[in-house]
């Protein structure tokens, strides 16, 4: 082959790796990387050889010395065991004093795992001293935007109502259960549910009202630990129990307004135990003398 030959030949093949992506040259010479002795690390790593011990002696223990490879631990702490979650969030919940306190715990608390799809942080709307307190469910897209419950379609509806039954909303202290959105509004599962649940119950003994209104099927069921659904539980009175309390406080169980929104024929019923919630906070009626289930 002629040397123009050769040239063309190159350049060809020069070509052909451009084309495949080459895009820088590592050395003026090509170098067979096979041909090449182990590198001087490789051979450091290799066992001396030792003599084969006489007979009748045992062989001597092997080599631990610094030299060995350090064993790999992950960098990420393993998540904990539900119940240690909860645990952690009580003494985190019971460690506060105070209103403030307790906000700042929950803000900081990384125990659920729903704050890590969260926009906001979502704890309360109201009045801190306020006597009547409201305790919902979970913060849904308006909330999470906003960092306050019940401030969507739902919260507009709850403060109509309450603003129709006589209430200022400076008389109110709004919350719920969840302090973080689940994604796409779903149903918290159960376990979100019980390692929240230790804050709002502090957030109860702190704020020590007078009357709780429990609204919708998670905050009734959770709070009360019953089985029923908010159907039958609705417009009924219970007694709410818990240490850091007095005496019991009586709770109503409520119809959620995003319920109303969806079923309108239930308004009625709800406005009807609205005004039985007035009434039992104004003092014109002892919620807990009788039996509970009244409407």
């Amino acid at each position: 082959m002629t040397e123009s030959g050769q040239e063309q030949d190159a350049l060809a093949a020069l070509r052909w790796l451009v084309d495949a992506g080459a895009d820088e040259a590592l050395a003026d010479t090509p170098q067979d990387r096979y041909a090449q002795a182990v590198p001087p690390a490789t051979a450091q790593l290799a066992a001396p050889q030792q003599a084969p011990p006489a007979p009748g002696r045992r062989s001597p223990p092997p080599d631990l010395s610094s030299d060995a490879p350090g064993t790999w631990a992950p960098k990420i702490k393993p998540p904990s065991a539900p119940q240690a979650v909860i645990e952690e969030a009580r003494a985190q919940a019971n460690a506060a004093q105070d209103l403030d306190s307790l906000h700042a715990a929950i803000r900081a608390f990384e125990g659920c795992a729903l704050k890590q799809s969260a926009t906001n942080t979502v704890i309360f709307r109201g009045n801190p001293a306020a006597r009547v307190m409201l305790i919902g469910e979970a913060p849904g897209r308006d909330e999470d935007l906003q960092g306050q419950p019940f401030v969507g379609a739902a919260g507009r509806l709850l403060d109509d109502m309450l603003r129709w039954a006589g209430f200022s909303l400076d008389e109110v202290f709004i919350t719920n259960v969840l302090f973080w959105r689940p994604p796409g509004n779903r149903t918290p599962e159960q376990r979100e549910i019980a390692v929240c649940l230790p804050f709002i119950e502090r957030q109860i003994a702190l704020l020590q009202p007078s009357h709780l209104l429990l609204i919708g099927n998670v905050a009734t069921k959770s709070l009360l630990a019953r089985s029923e659904g908010i159907t039958k539980l609705r417009g009924s009175w219970f007694p709410y129990e818990q240490a850091g309390l007095s005496s019991p406080l009586p709770a109503m169980a409520s119809l959620h307004p995003a319920f109303l929104l969806r079923q309108p024929a239930q308004k009625r019923i709800a406005w009807r135990n609205m005004l039985a919630f007035r009434a039992a906070v104004a003092g014109n009626l002892d919620p807990l003398a009788g039996s509970s289930g009244s409407t």
